[in-house]
């Protein structure tokens, strides 16, 4: 099964995750099967969005897990707001 998740590429103490595809028996930072954004922990700022590919995977059944989906949301919220 596919996830859409998180991936942990910052340094100590400094959170910076990418969204990503990812077969669901990978580790968290194993091999992903695309890059679908960037996202700031730290400041909780959305870096890249790709929604166009997230939609698709999901058309798929990729499922997004929680953090992913709170994620999903501030950024269609920031897409309004503009």
């Amino acid at each position: 099964m596919v996830k859409i998740r998180l991936s942990r590429v910052g340094k100590k103490h400094v959170p910076f995750y990418r969204i990503v595809a990812v077969d669901s028996r990978e580790k968290r930072d194993g091999a992903c099967l695309e890059n679908l954004g960037t996202y700031d922990a730290l400041n909780t700022k959305i870096i890249h969005f790709h929604e166009a590919r997230i939609n698709d995977w999901v058309a798929k059944g990729a499922v997004m897990t929680d953090t992913v989906k709170k994620i999903y949301k501030m950024y269609k919220k920031q897409a309004v707001a503009q």
